[in-house]
């Protein structure tokens, strides 16, 4: 069997490359879980695959032992992830590995949840299963950087998502919706959207275009959290957020000065949940509390859609792990509002540089994608 670099066979990477596909069908669905995906092969055959689907339902290698029935025996199974080693709303996955008789476990990341963090492993070689870790490790913690983002800090991992002209700006005029991007990346953002737990707005952006914050233009997408950040509770009581059919709620957080009417109306619509948050003037709404009070919902990524001001207190705050930019093939001048403000850079030694950089084109647009 030809080895590859890091001593992993060709076989071990083609499979867990299924792996991986088996753990990407449950993006935006296991929160505050991680994407989990298993393969089992024996003889070279592959004779079962399972992927996490839900936090409290099993876990990936629990459906593929499932489907694999009484031939796991002398059997390989590929897993995204360590095998769990406690019991919580389920049962150790470790031991159902062992007492399927598995023979070898191939794993692609260590679990970094302290409860496991290296203790799944040690289990199966301590019942004498080969266990071979590491291998595609780097695209295995790709897609889980939200739950190790929320399992070490217990904060969201939080994206910055805008679409924007070549001048930088967002709009054509201040206040007034316009289109900048295209139909593709419009399609690319409920992508995006479905597969994230959460978006945040501000309030402006509510008042100026009206969205509904909902996943569309996606088979069996399921909606976001909605998020709006309103110190004041200024948004209209007719907002579309506000009277949604969505299986999501749509949170507002405000200061504890705000209207005490319409924040008692606010909490009795169907659907809505309104939270209290420090404010400073000139600061806003404490973005630090507002992340924790999510990361303790179990939310594990967020997109931050804007507009100027958040996206601006956001980069100030050293709270965005991934940049997102759809920028537009065209100049729309100046009076439009722009990406951010108050924001001085003196030079490029003192501005915040983005890595792991990453241009994809949607039609005329190009994404620019970097992490901090």
């Amino acid at each position: 069997m030809k080895k590859l670099e890091n001593d992993f066979s060709e076989s071990d990477i083609y499979h867990m490359r299924l792996a991986l596909d088996q753990a990407k069908k449950g993006l935006g669905r296991t929160s505050p879980n991680p994407c989990v995906g298993a393969v089992i092969v024996k003889d070279e055959k592959i004779i079962s695959r399972g992927y996490h689907k839900k936090a409290g339902g099993p876990h990936a290698e629990i459906h593929a032992l499932r489907k694999a029935g009484e031939q796991t025996a002398g059997s390989t199974i590929y897993v995204t992830l360590e095998p769990c080693n406690h019991t919580a709303k389920t049962p150790p996955c470790s031991h159902a590995v062992v007492a399927a008789g598995i023979k070898r476990v191939v794993v692609g990341m260590k679990d970094p949840n302290p409860l496991v963090n290296g203790s799944g492993n040690t289990y199966l070689l301590e019942h004498g299963l080969e266990v071979l870790s590491g291998v595609l490790e780097k695209e295995c913690i790709e897609i889980n950087r939200p739950f190790i983002k929320h399992i070490s800090t217990g904060r969201p991992f939080v994206v910055m998502k805008a679409g924007m002209s070549l001048d930088g700006k967002l709009n054509y005029q201040a206040g007034v919706p316009g289109k900048m991007t295209g139909e593709k990346s419009h399609r690319r953002l409920h992508e995006l959207r479905n597969t994230l737990d959460a978006i945040l707005v501000g309030s402006g952006t509510v008042i100026a275009d009206n969205p509904s914050l909902t996943t569309r233009f996606v088979k069996n997408g399921r909606d976001p959290v909605r998020v709006i950040l309103d110190s004041t509770l200024s948004l209209s009581l007719e907002s579309k957020v506000l009277h949604l059919k969505s299986s999501a709620p749509t949170i507002i957080f405000c200061s504890a000065s705000s209207d005490k009417t319409k924040l008692e109306i606010l909490s009795k619509m169907n659907g809505v949940l309104v939270q209290t948050v420090s404010y400073k003037t000139g600061e806003g709404l404490s973005l630090d509390e507002i992340l924790m009070y999510l990361g303790k919902m179990g939310i594990c990524s967020l997109l931050v859609e804007g507009g100027t001001a958040i996206h601006s207190s956001f980069l100030k705050n050293a709270l965005v792990d991934r940049v997102m930019l759809f920028v537009a093939p065209l100049f729309a001048g100046t009076t439009g509002t722009g990406l951010l403000r108050d924001f001085p850079v003196k030079g490029r030694d003192q501005a915040l540089m983005l890595k792991n950089m990453v241009y994809e084109q949607y039609g005329d647009d190009i994404l620019v994608q970097g992490d901090f």
